[in-house]
């Protein structure tokens, strides 16, 4: 089943495209609808949904007349106000809400990071450290609710629906988040999902030096169907990036693989470290 989420975010593409070609500003389409202009953009982002009605106003001002485009974008205005898995927990940001949407259509993530293990990577005990440590201060239960969460998204790998191909920072392995056992165990999950043949980990050590992309992580999503897009995380506020930054983001991610290491001597390092710095 496709996600709403993403079915959402293509639908949003689809109509900034079609806004674009037919010379309508983006405060012209908002009055259509009436809507501010901000909430039209967060439409297009597929931020928000949009319902029928408001949908066929939109395609008649920017002059759409072809009745199988109309259907599609109807339908997928349908698909996409249905409710995911992760709709039932409440508590989580409306932005990781987005990912999680886009994750899970999702047929390749190339995911960089410097600081921490990659989310889907993560033990619940490595998890649930990081989540206590948010800067928003959330609840025990909402930790509980992410580190729920997290567990779930994993089974797109456990399930072999998805293919990550993951670059870290040896800082990545040295950080001991939530202490020595916890970073033992979690070190050990990553030998463990080297294993499977969806998942591939490399290491940037430290003696590389510089590098590209050194503070900055990110994730470029792949899907079977539609352009893929780059995610970037940050304190104030997430950015979604299509087009030429998917392909500029693409040739960075390259280059970090080629700094690192091997899988082979990724999983050598990764052993080295769980053995020597932790129980």
């Amino acid at each position: 089943m496709e996600s709403p989420t993403f079915v959402r975010f293509q639908l949003g593409a689809q109509l900034k495209r079609v806004r674009e070609e037919a010379d309508v500003t983006a405060e012209q389409a908002a009055e259509v609808i009436e809507v501010s202009p901000s909430t039209l953009r967060r439409i297009e982002q597929g931020r928000v949904g949009l319902k029928g009605p408001a949908l066929n106003a939109l395609l008649d001002r920017y002059g759409v007349a072809d009745a199988e485009l109309r259907e599609t974008l109807l339908s997928m205005a349908r698909t996409g106000k249905q409710r995911g898995w992760w709709a039932k927990y409440g508590d989580l940001p409306n932005s990781y809400r987005q990912y999680i949407g886009l994750e899970s259509a999702a047929s390749e993530i190339q995911n960089f990071e410097t600081l921490v293990v990659p989310g889907l990577l993560q033990t619940a005990d490595y998890a649930r450290a990081i989540t206590t440590a948010d800067a928003s201060q959330p609840t025990p239960q909402a930790v509980e609710d992410r580190v729920t969460v997290r567990m779930k998204r994993q089974k797109l790998l456990t399930e072999e629906q998805l293919r990550l191909v993951a670059v870290i920072d040896e800082a990545v392995l040295r950080r001991q988040i939530g202490g020595a056992d916890i970073m033992g165990g979690q070190l050990s999950a990553l030998l463990d999902a080297q294993k499977r043949w969806n998942v591939t980990i490399q290491v940037i050590p430290f003696r590389e030096g510089a590098y590209a992309s050194m503070v900055s992580s990110f994730h470029i999503l792949s899907f079977a169907e539609g352009p893929g897009v780059v995610y970037i995380e940050g304190l104030t506020g997430d950015l979604y990036a299509e087009g030429e930054d998917v392909q500029r983001c693409t040739r960075v991610f390259n280059s970090l693989r080629a700094a690192a290491l091997s899988p082979t001597a990724s999983t050598s390092m990764i052993k080295q470290i769980r053995d020597k710095e932790t129980p």
